[in-house]
């Protein structure tokens, strides 16, 4: 399950295709998908798998795994989701935004309400809009709060919302992460593209190959 959260709060909660038919989601259909829409894939899908062709391939991977990476697949986002997650303030200014994302070397970041409840996102290239950088130190900025250049709406996903459908929002909407949110839209972690190629890379078996 998806939400979209703005500066009024949640404006939508539901499925992904449901989302993808609020016109306020700008959608990038330049890459492709990694999954269909409405497939969904979960453990009587895994006990099924026998009969498709790629089980062998499957088996025969699983086999060559050291003993020590033998466990069930990653399925959800909170299996991978970084759980401290460093956010920044709708009121901040914009290079005190730049700052944090400096100094916790990271590229984007939620951006909370005063009542920490999740509004938007921000980037670096949304802050470059207004401020002037060098050398990785702010020499020139705009008048310009956080909540000027932010993205608003985000999306947001639940806890146990299939690492795919994560990867398929960032894919057609051009985004670089996802926040994951509890029932209140209290922010509960991030998944970003980085934390799924980490997870192909050193934390096999994953459901993105099932």
């Amino acid at each position: 399950m998806f939400s979209l959260y703005g500066i009024t709060g949640q404006v939508f909660n539901g499925t992904l295709e449901e989302m993808n038919r609020v016109r306020a989601l700008s959608r990038v259909r330049s890459a492709r998908a990694i999954a269909q829409d409405g497939e969904e894939w979960g453990f009587d899908a895994i006990a099924g798998s026998a009969k498709r062709p790629r089980d062998q391939a499957v088996r025969a991977y699983r086999a060559m795994l050291p003993p020590d990476l033998e466990r069930g697949p990653l399925y959800h986002a909170d299996q991978m989701m970084q759980r401290r997650v460093v956010s920044v303030l709708a009121t901040d200014n914009v290079a005190q935004a730049w700052q944090v994302l400096r100094d916790e070397k990271i590229h984007q970041a939620p951006v909370l309400s005063g009542n920490t409840q999740l509004v938007g996102i921000v980037s670096e290239r949304d802050l470059l809009t207004a401020i002037n950088v060098d050398d990785g130190k702010v020499i020139a900025s705009l008048a310009r709060k956080v909540s000027d250049v932010m993205t608003s709406p985000v999306v947001a996903a639940e806890p146990l919302t299939d690492i795919r459908r994560i990867a398929t929002v960032m894919l057609d909407n051009g985004v670089d992460g996802v926040p994951i949110t509890g029932p209140s839209g209290r922010l509960l972690g991030f998944v970003s593209r980085s934390d799924i190629l980490r997870a192909v890379i050193t934390d096999p078996p994953l459901s993105l190959w099932r």
